[in-house]
């Protein structure tokens, strides 16, 4: 089929919920995609940090193709290896406790609303302003973000926001009524914006005062994707629930929610559940990503490789640059006219989280020499005007 086909079989039969660029990608390889023409381009967005450690990398093929060649599913009413085996990874880097599996981000989010209001019955739930935690309806009733929630009022009730760089707020919205306050540790959605250390200290010590739990959202910004295996170890503040997803898999879809010891057992036999969350070729994927990216070196290559990147972004005239590891952002005017050059000028995957700001997700595994070669194609793309 032609692009033309695609875009006519869409307009008869999709849904119109994406915005889709007039490009069809058929083949992938570490940083670098091809499209139906032949064409190479290098991927700085990385399926929006799902491609964790590039395209077709051989140790997750194999993975996938030997687990689905053996088992594919067979539900959650009995065990299978490799989701025993990954709860047990996931717990033991990160908080220690139990894990619950879900396809994605939002679903990881929507285990952690309900353990926190198992937790505290009809609790509230604070967030920030500029959070993005998902589309579902828990999840998006924690998203402040009145463009994506208007249309789907009445919301699900109980969430509180707060300005995001205001510890002050943040502590005023907490009390005996909090069931959990929920942050991403580094907003994606919005910008690529880190949040402050006295705002995580204020949500740690209002949660430890009141009997809440604190949640950290790690779907975009953990895996390894800031240069630590989870972005709260930069922090120094330590979640009592963490939901991971995006990068995870590799690819795959794959999403969990993992607890500290003292949440372990808060959600019981017949609270949640999910048909496909945790199957055996998901697993499979998502144990061979972190195969990778706990390998030695791994993420301290990704620490580098980040700085260079930003320097490198600098140094091409963007300004307002900012983020942690390979999750980074900058200002520019008309940033969705600069994303759609990038792709169609010069081939340079990137996208505009808003009207002004460009955000770039490589793959972990993205080269140096891909990485000046990303800044050189952008320089290129603000030097015409």
């Amino acid at each position: 089929m032609t692009l033309a086909d695609l875009e006519r079989l869409e307009s008869e039969h999709v849904m119109g919920t994406y915005a889709r660029f007039p490009v069809e990608f058929v083949r992938g390889e570490g940083a670098r995609l091809w499209d139906d023409e032949g064409n190479e381009y290098l991927d700085f967005l990385g399926g929006i940090a799902v491609v964790s450690i590039g395209h077709a990398h051989p140790a997750l093929v194999e993975a996938v193709r030997e687990q689905a060649g053996r088992l594919m599913h067979v539900s959650n009413l009995f065990y299978t290896e490799p989701g025993m085996r990954l709860a047990t990874r996931l717990a033991e880097s990160s908080l220690g406790g139990k894990v619950f599996f879900c396809n994605s981000g939002a679903e990881a989010n929507e285990a952690a609303i309900k353990l926190a209001r198992r937790h505290r019955r009809g609790g509230e739930i604070v967030v920030l302003s500029g959070a993005f935690h998902g589309r579902t309806y828990g999840a998006l009733s924690a998203t402040p973000q009145e463009e994506k929630q208007a249309p789907f009022a009445p919301l699900v009730p109980g969430f509180v926001a707060v300005p995001r760089d205001d510890p002050r707020a943040l502590a005023a919205a907490v009390s005996e009524r909090t069931a959990a306050v929920l942050i991403e540790p580094v907003q994606g959605e919005s910008g690529v914006h880190p949040i402050r250390a006295e705002v995580l200290e204020t949500a740690r010590e209002c949660c430890d005062r009141h009997g809440a739990l604190l949640i950290f959202d790690e779907v975009q910004c953990g895996m390894g994707r800031t240069g630590t295996l989870w972005a709260y170890e930069q922090t120094g503040v330590r979640p009592d629930v963490m939901t991971v997803a995006k990068g995870l898999g590799g690819g795959l879809p794959i999403g969990a929610c993992v607890t500290s010891p003292r949440y372990a057992d808060v959600l019981r036999a017949g609270d949640h559940g999910s048909t496909f969350a945790g199957g055996p070729v998901s697993c499979a994927a998502a144990n061979a990503v972190l195969d990778v990216v706990m390998g030695d070196g791994f993420l301290a290559d990704v620490r580098e490789k980040g700085e260079e990147l930003a320097a490198s972004l600098r140094a091409a005239g963007c300004r307002g640059v900012r983020g942690l590891g390979l999750m980074l952002a900058f200002e520019v005017e008309d940033a969705p006219g600069i994303a759609r050059r990038a792709l169609l000028e010069q081939r340079l995957v990137v996208n505009a989280t808003g009207p002004t700001t460009v955000r770039l997700l490589p793959p972990l595994t993205v080269s140096r020499e891909e990485i000046a070669e990303a800044a050189r194609r952008i320089e290129a793309l603000l030097s015409i005007p």
